[in-house]
């Protein structure tokens, strides 16, 4: 059987991870969850109550390509209530998940041969999606000082497009007004188009995140209801576009999925409206954040940035070892905390880091950074 060399991308070690994690567990240990990017929540009850009530008065069959109407109105409702847009649902785009809001964006926007720009350290999926396309990624090395944030000046000329994320993934900083609007600026200046990933907006400690449509139209808002709406498996997500270009991923579309799961646009659109529940929600993240912080130095893992937002702290572990994905193993056999090795998200200084979720319930937080302690003081 012939093979295509776009098929021949790099695995989402995480994933292996959580798999190592399963086979322990299966075998009677229990293990503590650091490594697994999603809420240990389920989605609000009201989104799982209107489901249910659907489920026996509808069909649930296809919807239209862009989503249940009611639902991108409701999404764009959603951008007065948290940055005071005014923003016309017809730019709204319901996805499957925002992978698949990539998949759309990626192919309305690049030729194959295309290079796109993304920061490491940075979500391993972007670049392996540009790679399924025929497109070649561009890392672009972040730095502390600028909290693993790109900078304007460190993009270079010859892109075709600029992938940020903020908060980001794995390091959950976030980026200024000026900050993102100079990002926006330098794309603008190379004719790059600005690809602006949302997904853990909601999810912030200090300060609220800037969405790039407060700064400009001309750009690719891309956003999910697996993080703040904890609902990950619901597969479910959407992106803004600009309005002359809507018709162009309607197309795509049709074409690539369909639509969009009904029964998960239908519970997404209850979801919006459950602002005590998710609120709750960041509430556990708040305090899981404030044991991360106090712990992880104690147990000697002193190198971190603090995040702004989204529920993951990524150590510097050079000072521990070479080999983060050795090191993470060790950790899951002798401690039973399951982490994730960064060489998912930089493939030049992954072998030096670590990245720790802390979306789990705060219990388990608590526990997973006793066993780190006893861990690293017998190591």
């Amino acid at each position: 059987m012939r093979a295509s060399r776009r098929g021949e991308v790099d695995p989402f070690i995480v994933m292996d991870v959580m798999e190592a994690a399963r086979q322990a567990e299966a075998a009677g240990r229990r293990v503590v969850h650091m490594e697994v990017g999603q809420p240990g929540t389920p989605a609000p009850a009201g989104a799982r109550a209107a489901l249910a009530r659907a489920m026996e008065a509808e069909a649930l069959g296809y919807t239209v390509a862009l989503g249940l109407p009611a639902l991108r109105q409701r999404i764009a409702r959603l951008y007065r209530d948290w940055y005071g847009l005014d923003l016309n649902p017809d730019r709204v785009i319901v996805t499957p998940g925002s992978s698949g809001a990539f998949l759309l964006a990626f192919t309305a926007l690049f030729e194959a041969g295309d290079r796109v720009g993304l920061g490491e350290p940075g979500y391993p999926s972007y670049r392996q999606i540009l790679k399924a396309l025929s497109l070649e990624p561009v890392g672009i090395q972040t730095a502390m000082q600028h909290r693993l944030q790109p900078v304007p000046e460190d993009v270079p000329d010859g892109l075709a497009g600029l992938i940020v994320a903020s908060p980001a993934n794995p390091s959950g900083t976030m980026l200024s007004r000026e900050a993102l609007a100079g990002l926006i600026a330098r794309a603008a200046e190379t004719g790059a188009a600005f690809v602006s990933d949302e997904i853990y907006h909601g999810i912030q400690y200090e300060g609220r995140a800037i969405s790039a449509l407060e700064i400009s139209d001309d750009v690719c808002v891309i956003n999910s209801f697996s993080k703040y709406f904890s609902m990950t498996g619901w597969r479910v997500g959407w992106m803004v576009v600009p309005e002359a270009e809507v018709r162009r991923y309607e197309r795509l579309a049709q074409n690539l999925f369909i639509c969009p799961p009904h029964a998960s646009q239908v519970a997404a659109l209850a979801a919006m409206d459950c602002d005590a529940e998710l609120q709750a929600n960041l509430a556990v993240y708040t305090e899981n954040r404030r044991l991360m912080l106090d712990g992880l130095p104690r147990a000697g893992f002193t190198r971190i940035a603090p995040p702004d937002g989204a529920f993951y702290i990524y150590a510097d572990v050079s000072d521990l070892t070479a080999d983060s994905l050795a090191f993470s193993r060790e950790i899951l056999d002798q401690a039973g905390v399951a982490v994730t090795p960064g060489l998912d998200f930089d493939p030049r200084r992954g072998q030096g880091t670590l990245r720790f979720s802390y979306a789990r319930a705060t219990a388990d937080i608590a526990e997973g950074l006793e066993r780190l302690h006893d861990f690293m003081s017998r190591r």
